[in-house]
């Protein structure tokens, strides 16, 4: 078989014409240097423009090169590459074809993560940009360039999490010294003096007291916020927007008390810098009067109590509903009373006329499994207004009835001491810092968990009564100033007199604060 005669047409190169000028520029290794310091203390920023001068004048020094740009971090780790904005930006000029070589100081200057400086030292070599690392005299283009860089790209990774090591058990020994460092800049309440301590900011410690006196009387997270916003109150960062979550970690956190748990979260990968909740898994150290509280710590108790309670009522049924949510006071403390389940406000619109009623949620969700009524918003106000009307007939009465209790049952005489649980505590707590036997280690641990759980209860239950004398004397300052009775529905009083609201078929039952219910016939 004769095989074909393939006819082949050749192409000539087009001749390119060139001053000498543009043709020198054209043959010059176009040249860029990376440089980068770790931390951004004084000492480190000499060295940062220290490099970048260095690279300036040792590129344009050397004819054959024509320098590109410097680029350059500054105070940023180098164990990944996401946040170093300048070595992103030389990475996209490589991919665009406007350099040829990058000259740097070091692998732990390129990238201290073996996986991210292998993946980069590819990307370039397949664009044909070299990296030359000077101390190791290492040009990635060069046929052993990938092994050098291979071995010392790891070695510079053990070293970076030899230090975050270092840097870890540096933190944990000054934590058990009981050394607490805060970040102060987005912490309501709170400063720091000239030796790093936390001190009061009377600028915003108004608020966090506003907080959980408000949150103690009764109001819910989210009418927090809303009130907060309405009144134009600034949040640690200066903003003007809060949400519940916002007021959630204020009245969870132990620092306001003056306690400090210090350890909360531990960093998983010194690489990625991911850190998780502690779970256990690391230790944690508490230090209890680490600076000057903004609330007592029995007020602090009594608000995680509540805390705990609202998170853990149930309606009718053990239907769980987020009772304290809502936006209206009279949200989560108004009850059905046909299955005990809660009254929600609605709203209705009839030929766009809008209405509000309040309507048993079993009724809204499973009509056939409640009967119950539906009541209009105004209607419930009015009874709310007659209820609180009729109680302030009898105010002289109230008035000793409150005086009875205050003096009978909640005097401070019954408060339960802890001076023996705190000298225990102490003690316990000087015994950890001896040499000890993971077991005997283990057993102390145990205890202290034991006495302070035990500390707590106490501390709740104190608070809880002093938090009942707070509300029955302010009950009884309103009775003393109230001359004429109440004409219109308030939100405020709701929250200040009012404990639970059951709706009957014909009849409203309004519980007070002070234990005392007024029934509303209709």
């Amino acid at each position: 078989m004769t095989s074909k005669k393939v006819k082949v047409l050749t192409i000539p190169a087009r001749r390119q014409v060139k001053t000498e000028e543009h043709q020198n520029e054209a043959n010059k290794l176009r040249v860029a240097a990376y440089c980068r310091v770790s931390t951004e203390s004084e000492e480190q920023a000499g060295s940062f423009t220290t490099q970048v001068n260095h690279y300036t004048n040792f590129i344009s020094r050397n004819p054959e090169w024509q320098l590109i740009d410097i680029y350059a971090d500054e105070g940023i780790t180098g164990t990944n590459t996401k946040n170093r904005k300048e070595f992103n930006r030389m990475i996209d000029e490589c991919m665009a074809g406007r350099i040829d070589l990058i000259i740097t100081k070091s692998i732990s200057r390129f990238a201290r993560n073996t996986v991210d400086c292998l993946n980069y030292i590819r990307q370039l070599k397949e664009k044909r940009v070299a990296v030359y690392f000077e101390k190791e005299n290492i040009n990635t283009l060069d046929s052993t360039g990938e092994v050098l860089i291979t071995i010392m790209a790891s070695l510079a990774q053990q070293e970076s999490e030899s230090i975050s090591k270092n840097v870890t058990m540096g933190l944990r020994y000054r934590y058990q010294e009981g050394q607490v460092f805060v970040n102060h800049k987005k912490f309501l309440g709170y400063t720091v003096d000239e030796e790093g301590q936390l001190v009061i900011n009377p600028k915003q410690s108004w608020i966090v007291k506003r907080i959980f006196k408000e949150y103690l009387e009764g109001k819910g997270t989210g009418i927090i916020a809303r009130e907060l916003m309405e009144d134009k109150v600034p949040t640690a960062t200066g903003l003007l927007k809060w949400t519940s979550d916002d007021i959630n970690r204020i009245i969870a956190n132990e620092k306001y008390m003056g306690d400090a748990l210090l350890q909360k979260t531990y960093t998983v990968d010194c690489l990625t810098k991911k850190r998780v909740t502690n779970d256990g898994s690391v230790p944690q150290y508490y230090i209890e009067d680490n600076h000057e509280p903004i609330v007592s710590k029995e007020i602090y108790n009594l608000a995680q109590k509540e805390k705990a309670r609202r998170s853990n009522l149930y309606s009718g049924k053990k239907k769980k509903r987020r009772l304290y949510q809502g936006k209206y006071a009279l949200s989560g403390i108004t009850h059905c009373g046909n299955c005990a389940d809660i009254f929600r406000r609605i709203t209705w619109t009839y030929k766009g006329k809008k209405t509000y009623v309040w309507r048993c949620v079993t009724r809204v969700e499973k009509l056939c499994e409640c009967k119950s009524r539906t009541i209009n918003e105004e209607d419930l106000h009015r009874v709310i207004v007659e209820a609180i009307n009729q109680y302030m007939t009898s105010k002289n009465e109230a008035i000793q009835n409150i005086e009875l209790i205050s003096r009978d049952v909640l005097d401070k005489k019954y408060d339960e001491p802890l001076d023996d649980i705190e000298e225990e505590l102490h003690h316990l707590q000087k015994k950890l810092l001896d040499n000890l036997s993971d077991e005997a280690h283990d057993r102390i641990v145990d205890k202290l968990e034991a006495l302070r759980k035990v500390k707590q209860e106490i501390l709740v239950k104190n608070a809880s009564r002093e938090e009942k004398r707070k509300r029955l004397s302010d009950i009884k300052a309103f009775l003393k100033s109230a001359h004429t009775d109440i004409e219109e529905y308030e939100e405020r009083l709701v929250t200040r007199l009012i404990n639970s609201v059951v709706i009957h078929d014909d009849k409203v039952e309004v519980e007070l604060k002070t234990g005392d219910t007024i029934e509303i016939k209709q």
